[in-house]
């Protein structure tokens, strides 16, 4: 399976995969533009090449990519809303001028509105952007979440409706969170657990519809809610969840990806890969 992180586009898109080409990464996810910002610089032909040519260059594959955290396409603020919506098109546009396969987002907030108006707000806000991105091929990644706040998609039954209400369900599919999926209560931690919570994946969303994995170990108990990430083998899930992970055979071909804290330097992503390919049987 494809091993790697997420990489920073400081400095340009061609420079995340430089970095992760630096430390071995096999795969790398990306912020397709600053992720704390609404506005985008427009991609330009040259900074497209470059990127063409560095993951061509690189060997690594796939490169995909993850929305802002600003957007909320389950606000109950039509403002909000729309902006998140057209900010999605956009990156949905980057994805399809890079050749980016996926792009990962959280569902969306309530912010107090309920979970099924958010859910509702949510499908909307897909059907539309979907719709007008027909012809780009990119496929949206909804990615499990903690259930922190108002947050939805801490549940696989939230994922399943989404899909299943979907006009595009072939435009959809799941980025499985391993710290997120722990905090909302899905226990990894042993064989039995673990092939308890992809039987109930499998039935709900079904296996098929996994397309990639974010490797984190968890800061939070099970159960807890709490989104903070934590090194590989140093957190409440401990070292066996990604033990099994690696080494099942469903999950052979798909990209995982670190998310866990670092600094410029890396040396952390260096140290939880050897971690992982330490664990592969």
């Amino acid at each position: 399976m494809p091993l790697g992180a997420h990489m920073s586009i400081a400095g340009g898109m061609d420079k995340a995969i430089l970095r992760g080409q630096s430390i071995g990464c096999e795969t790398i996810q990306v912020f397709t533009k600053s992720s704390n910002r609404w506005r985008a610089k427009p991609l330009v032909s040259e900074e497209i090449a470059r990127f063409k040519q560095a993951r061509e260059e690189s060997g690594i594959n796939p490169v995909f990519g993850h929305t802002s955290y600003l957007i909320n396409l389950g606000s109950p603020d039509e403002d909000l809303w729309q902006k998140s919506v057209d900010s999605f098109l956009v990156e949905m546009e980057r994805c399809a001028a890079l050749g980016l396969p996926y792009l990962v987002m959280h569902p969306g907030a309530h912010m107090g509105a309920g979970e099924d108006v958010g859910l509702r707000r949510i499908g909307r806000a897909l059907d539309e952007i979907l719709a007008r991105t027909e012809g780009s091929g990119v496929i949206i990644l909804l990615e499990t979440t903690a259930g922190q706040g108002s947050n939805i998609g801490y549940r696989f039954e939230h994922l399943a409706r989404l899909i299943e209400e979907s006009a595009y369900p072939d435009r959809l599919g799941v980025c499985f969170d391993t710290c997120h999926a722990f905090a909302a209560g899905y226990d990894l931690r042993t064989p039995e657990a673990f092939h308890r919570t992809f039987e109930e994946f499998d039935a709900l969303i079904g296996i098929d519809r996994l397309k990639a994995i974010h490797l984190n170990d968890s800061r939070g108990d099970l159960g807890s809610r709490i989104d903070r990430h934590e090194h590989i083998g140093l957190g409440k899930l401990g070292l066996e969840p990604f033990r099994l992970l690696l080494n099942d055979p469903r999950f052979r071909n798909l990209p995982m990806v670190l998310e866990t804290p670092k600094g410029p330097d890396m040396k952390e992503d260096v140290m939880n890969l050897a971690t992982l390919r330490s664990l592969i049987e």
